[in-house]
């Protein structure tokens, strides 16, 4: 769900502007065109080539490091294993395309709830925001998934956040502040364990992300719960 405008600093300044009539006009313009841009996105996007739109432009991704496959894919497994066992949601990875007011984002991993993924299609291939991005640092997208994926999620509506440094080995946990559009962080660290707010239940050690005897034991503690349910 998209959050209230709570700039109000940058609207004030707008409405100071003698011309912000004209203003408004030349936006209007400006995201006609880019919205034309967007069509054509969709039109190029395919599933082997890791593209985003992003204010009006589009990006195209590099293929990742190892060691960022390596955190990506061993936390994936921690989520979707979990959400299985639990029957909580959709958990995606990757190629996902989640499509905001402006942007079209394809997140590392993103988690749905059960209520916002019952009507989903085998055949979709556009998404709304869901409830929980994770987004795995690299040098070529720290800078956007710290900017304006940081900004885009929050304003609408993603309650969790998480941002993966796969050189320091950290998590960083973010929720999102009831009734603003803005995040706070609960939590960066290297040890000890985490815990999601929006899958119910989904505990883990952060090791178990970075290391891979962490993950196969925190993989088979979630077997087992599986096997209790």
């Amino acid at each position: 769900m998209l959050q209230p405008f709570m700039n109000t600093q940058l609207l004030q300044n707008a409405l100071a502007m003698p011309d912000a009539a004209l203003f408004v006009i030349r936006l209007q313009n400006a995201l006609a065109e880019e919205r034309s841009k967007r069509l054509h996105f969709y039109e190029i996007i395919d599933e082997n080539t890791k593209m985003e739109f992003i204010n009006g432009e589009i990006v195209f991704h590099s293929p990742v490091m190892k060691r960022h496959n390596t955190a990506s894919g061993w936390l994936y497994s921690l989520i979707r294993i979990f959400s299985a066992v639990t029957k909580q949601g959709f958990v995606g990875i990757e190629k996902i395309l989640i499509s905001l007011t402006r942007n079209d984002y394809e997140p590392d991993i993103c988690y749905f709830t059960s209520e916002q993924s019952e009507n989903f299609t085998p055949q979709q291939m556009k998404f709304p925001a869901p409830s929980w991005v994770v987004e795995v640092l690299s040098k070529s997208t720290a800078e956007i998934d710290r900017g304006i994926k940081f900004r885009d999620y929050a304003a609408h509506g993603i309650e969790e956040y998480w941002i993966i440094d796969p050189d320091n080995e950290t998590i960083e946990q973010y929720r999102l502040i009831e009734g603003n559009d803005e995040y706070e962080l609960l939590l960066k660290a290297k040890q000890g364990t985490i815990e999601s707010f929006t899958l119910k239940g989904f505990v883990i050690p952060i090791r178990a992300v970075f290391d891979e005897q962490e993950n196969l034991r925190a993989l088979a503690d979630l077997m087992r719960l599986g096997v209790k349910e």
